[in-house]
């Protein structure tokens, strides 16, 4: 019975070391097979260190692949504290050449951990306090490669560009709103310590930093610079609280150019407040637009075929009441009779409020929503806004009304150039954007090509037709005579909206603005300008934004070489502006008959002869009266 019990206890004693030692075979079998990759990296990581090394930022690039956000190169200081032999010396030196606290730098030095970076006053040190540091030799003591932000045209696009922080994170604009994109993966020089963290003399290994990819954006530099200086010039002279310029292909939503003022230099963000460098207008900003708005009641009004704009006539008195409200025309006693061809050239609000009783509440509010009002476009930049709308149900006869000419509710600039693209294309409707292409920053092959997004078609291509006719009008008959280009084909809508304040309306405070395109027949190129209560001059769209647009159009002649027209609607002039005439066809006259056809010019004789073979400007062109006509005799 006892010798049993002895073996008894033996046989599980056996067997409970044959359990362990399975157990610690098999824990053993996990450690090598399973575990190994994550204890060996635990294991590196105590005698391994790495110098980090900072990949730069994609490149932002033009249209045309001009640079407008790039790198350069700055070092900043790194500490290895466990390395350090005489910590307050190193502390006193870098205090000193860095001219910072004595005590805040002796904390760097001293830290307990593997490595300390100095910030934010180590950091993107300028090449003469590097060279002081590297200088004092001390051990420890790093100089690491560090990329920072640089746009080399300063405040140029700055707010669609936006800006990044210390750490070259996106903060505002295309920078944070494609930060996944252009942010590296940073690489590091990686070195070997024992346990006391004295670096050894091993090969050191090189990890390459990943660049970010580059993106190319829809603007166009030279379209840009101009819209840029247009805006300093239009600072300088009317000293407005805002102003703003936008230009988008209205067959794509591509945009070419956006500015605003005031504006920033995003090298030196932090010499600027917040709302200035926060607010990108063309996006953000919401107001009445007034007259530009007309062009939504025209489009509904041509698609749905509720007049007839050459034989269907209105009587504008100067006033019209509407359900006991008194809406005044811009014209003191109104236009009279005028077909409602000569509403919108005169942009007179009465015969637009006829217009809007026509359509209706729930058409008129249907197509100005199809547009894309009282909700984001959806352009790839962040801090859009979404403007205000009435809502069908609670809109009377009088929010009908002051709706139809752009009073009353709230827009953006980028939803109104948007839907006036979609007027004048074919009433297509396309997602405004900025970045076109996305490329790889080794060889600047493509990655991603960024189509056009078709939202919806809003009206047929015969009453877009008609619209860019009217429009065309208003620029040769109307009130954006100032827009004209001779020879070229011009159509815009003047705008002039009273900004409101706490819920009334501003004495003498007006934003003025002008939406004009070219050419009217084939829309290449749409332009918006927008100028918030200019000062020293009457505030109407026509007699202040016109000319501005104007000169960014004849600048988008140059850069994208249009061509000029025979077809071009002649210009109904007034007392005031300056008359071109067409020059007449004088090849192959005399020299006599040549001079009595150029009666009022003035004429430059080249080469002898008596025969007209050659003249300069050639037959049909627009010139100004009394201008110099060359010809060439043979």
């Amino acid at each position: 019975m006892f010798f049993n019990e002895i073996h008894t206890r033996i046989r599980i004693s056996f067997l409970f070391v044959i359990c362990l030692f399975i157990i610690i075979i098999l824990r053993v079998f996990y450690i090598q097979v399973f575990s190994y990759e994550k204890l060996n990296q635990l294991a590196e990581d105590l005698w391994s260190r790495k110098l980090p090394i900072g990949a730069d930022r994609g490149q932002i690039l033009d249209r045309n692949g001009k640079i407008l956000a790039t790198n350069i190169t700055t070092t900043s200081l790194v500490l290895i504290p466990s390395q350090i032999k005489k910590p307050e010396e190193v502390a006193t030196k870098l205090s000193e050449i860095l001219n910072t606290d004595y005590d805040s730098m002796l904390k760097h030095v001293t830290k307990k951990t593997s490595i300390e970076r100095v910030h934010p006053e180590g950091r993107r040190l300028s090449y003469e306090i590097a060279s002081q540091i590297n200088d004092l030799n001390f051990d420890g003591v790093y100089l690491v490669k560090e990329s920072k932000r640089y746009y080399p045209y300063g405040s140029l696009l700055s707010h669609v560009l936006g800006y990044v922080g210390i750490d070259n994170q996106g903060l505002s604009g295309l920078e944070l709103t494609y930060d996944e994109y252009l942010t590296g993966t940073d690489g590091a020089i990686k070195y070997f310590s024992d346990g006391k963290g004295n670096r050894l003399e091993l090969t050191e290994i090189y990890e390459k930093p990943q660049n970010g990819i580059n993106i190319s954006l829809t603007i166009d530099l030279d379209l840009q610079q101009a819209a840029e200086r247009e805006l300093d010039n239009v600072v300088s002279k009317y000293s407005p609280e805002h102003a703003m310029i936008m230009a988008m292909d209205p067959n794509t939503g591509e945009i070419l150019a956006m500015a605003s003022r005031p504006n920033f230099d995003p090298n030196n963000y932090q010499n600027y407040d917040n709302e200035t460098i926060n607010r990108n207008l063309p996006i953000w900003m919401t107001y009445e637009p007034g007259s530009t708005f007309k062009i939504m009641t025209l489009s509904a009004t041509v698609e749905e075929q509720t007049v007839n704009l050459f034989t269907d006539h209105f009587y504008d008195g100067g006033s019209i009441n509407v359900d006991g409200a008194t809406i005044h025309c811009w014209k003191s006693g109104g236009h009279k009779d005028q077909t409602y061809l000569q509403v919108v050239e005169n942009s007179c609000n009465p015969g637009f409020v006829s217009l809007g009783q026509k359509l209706g509440t729930e058409k008129l509010m249907q197509y100005i929503n199809n547009f894309g009002f009282g909700k984001k476009t959806g352009v790839d930049l962040n801090g859009e806004s979404s403007g205000i709308l009435f809502k069908p149900s609670a809109m009377g006869p009088v929010e009908l009304a002051t709706t139809a000419f752009g009073q009353g509710i709230s827009v953006t600039p980028i939803q109104q150039i948007t839907a006036v693209s979609a007027a004048i294309n074919g009433g297509k409707l396309y997602t405004p954007y900025l970045v076109k292409q996305m490329l790889e920053p080794q060889t600047n092959s493509l990655i991603k090509n960024n189509e056009p997004v078709l939202k919806r078609t809003i009206i047929k291509e015969e009453s877009s037709k008609l619209i860019r006719y009217a429009l065309e009008s208003v620029v040769a008959n109307g009130s954006g005579r100032n827009a004209y280009i001779e020879n070229y084909r011009i159509g815009g809508k003047t705008g002039t909206a009273q900004k409101v304040e706490n819920g009334h309306y501003m004495s003498g405070n007006y934003i003025v603005s002008f939406m004009g395109f070219m050419p009217a027949d084939d829309p290449k190129i749409v332009v918006y300008v927008a100028i918030d209560h200019p000062l020293g001059i009457t505030q109407y769209g026509g007699t202040v934004a016109a000319p501005v647009a104007k000169k960014i159009l004849q600048a988008a002649i140059d850069i994208y070489d249009f061509k000029e027209s025979k077809e071009t609607m002649p210009k109904e002039y007034n007392w005031l502006d300056q008359k071109y005439v067409v020059t007449p066809n004088v090849t192959g006259l005399s020299k006599e008959e040549a001079k009595k056809a150029l009666k009022g010019f003035k004429i430059e004789y080249a080469s002898s002869g008596n025969k007209v073979i050659y003249q300069s400007p050639k037959e049909g062109t627009y010139i100004k009266e009394g201008g110099t006509i060359q010809i060439m005799l043979g």
